[in-house]
């Protein structure tokens, strides 16, 4: 790309004293990739590869808003910075993101993106437009652990957890396609394409906290990518202890993948159910909005027909979650190849959806996107890591 006019003045400092040092020895495999770094992390790279500690605070604020602001990619671009200081950058650093193997695009709009990361793995990605907003829709591992009986990426096994460049590289790709970045010279776009992220597509956030936290961190940070944390939702199966450092490190927004509303049901259809039962979660659950003073939890409820639809599920739905701040989220099972379930007809839905509303929370139904190109909730599931199973198979689990 073209390099954007810097928005600072260029620095005066004496070029002998901006020079970065290379260090003598070469890591292992590939360059240190920039991308995914916290502020501290960035600034302890630089001062590791010779940056003065002096300088260091300044130009981890300058390549932060390179990366993050204008989204630049080559270190030639980052023009306030002297020429010698940009060539030690290439020679000690990488700025690498997720690599689009394949991009489809569906009937309704919605974007699904099969991404390559490192190891040769890959990963799915989603962006559903709507008006007025664009939500993406990101991943956290390779796989999942949970084997949720109704999901799609439940039947793949996992393979490995997403660093925080391969998550925030699904944000900074996504962001690409779009043409999304700001333009030097141009006025500044007032919709945001990419205005919502939830961690809603493969794996289980919480089980890669670490990770998820510093990515989430980035993409809150207000001199880069700038989403709010109300803009950010995190979606969990119900990892007890890890919520309340959800609350406490991230701030974000809380989904609970919910999905019965007894521990037999659920001990079937979220077999983490079985170490965490209802209540423990819902205790913890109790405390999330006074930690960290945001809006509704928000709770995931996939209909699926004649396992969790019924009118008691509703009304017991609704006794349960008394207390907490709330909206029900109600999912039409997405319906994948082999599934053991089939959806709740719509008149069941609407049925449950009253129940819930006369109680007085908000039960919106979800609109299912992206069926086509297998883009909808639950369907995720990387093309070379499937493993197929037969319909038998998937069935004889879920019973189990």
């Amino acid at each position: 790309m073209t390099a954007p006019t810097p928005q600072a003045p260029i620095t005066t400092t004496p070029i002998t004293q901006d020079v970065l040092t290379i260090p003598r020895k070469a890591p292992e495999g590939q360059r240190p990739n920039l991308i995914g770094l916290t502020r501290p992390q960035l600034r302890a790279a630089l001062i590791a590869a010779g940056t003065p500690e002096k300088q260091a605070k300044m130009r981890e604020g300058q390549i932060w808003q390179w990366l993050y602001h204008w989204g630049v990619r080559d270190f030639a671009s980052m023009t306030n910075l002297s020429k010698d200081y940009r060539a030690g950058l290439e020679q000690a650093f990488d700025i690498r993101v997720p690599e689009i193997v394949t991009r489809q695009v569906s009937a309704d709009g919605t974007r699904k993106y099969l991404l390559k990361i490192d190891g040769g793995h890959e990963v799915e990605t989603v962006y559903i437009p709507e008006e007025g907003r664009g939500t993406l829709c990101i991943s956290s591992q390779v796989g999942c652990t949970l084997t949720c009986s109704f999901c799609h990426t439940g039947t793949q096994k996992l393979v490995r957890n997403l660093t925080a460049a391969e998550i925030v590289g699904q944000v900074m790709v996504a962001r690409d396609d779009l043409g999304e970045w700001p333009v030097p010279g141009e006025p500044k776009r007032e919709e945001r394409l990419v205005s919502n992220v939830v961690l809603m597509g493969m794996g289980e956030p919480l089980y890669n906290f670490d990770n998820v936290r510093d990515a989430m961190q980035i993409v809150m940070d207000g001199e880069g990518i700038s989403l709010s944390r109300r803009r950010i939702t995190l979606s969990t199966s119900g990892i007890v202890p890890e919520i309340a450092r959800t609350a406490e490190e991230i701030g974000c927004l809380l989904a609970i993948s919910f999905h019965a509303t007894t521990d037999a049901v659920r001990d079937r259809l979220v077999p983490v159910n079985k170490k965490w039962n209802i209540a423990t979660l819902l205790g913890a659950l109790r405390d999330y909005p006074r930690l960290t003073n945001s809006e509704r939890i928000t709770f995931e409820y996939v209909m699926l027909d004649g396992v969790n639809d019924s009118d008691e599920d509703a009304r017991r739905l609704v006794r349960l979650i008394a207390g907490i701040p709330a909206k029900i989220n109600l999912i039409p099972f997405n319906e994948w190849p082999g599934a053991p379930y089939r959806r709740s007809s719509w008149d069941r839905i609407e049925a449950f959806a009253d129940i819930i509303f006369k109680a007085g929370y908000a039960s919106p139904i979800r609109t299912p996107r992206g069926e086509d190109i297998m883009a909808a909730c639950g369907q995720l599931k990387s093309a070379t890591e499937r493993g197929r199973k037969s319909a038998a198979q998937i069935a004889a689990e879920a019973a189990s």
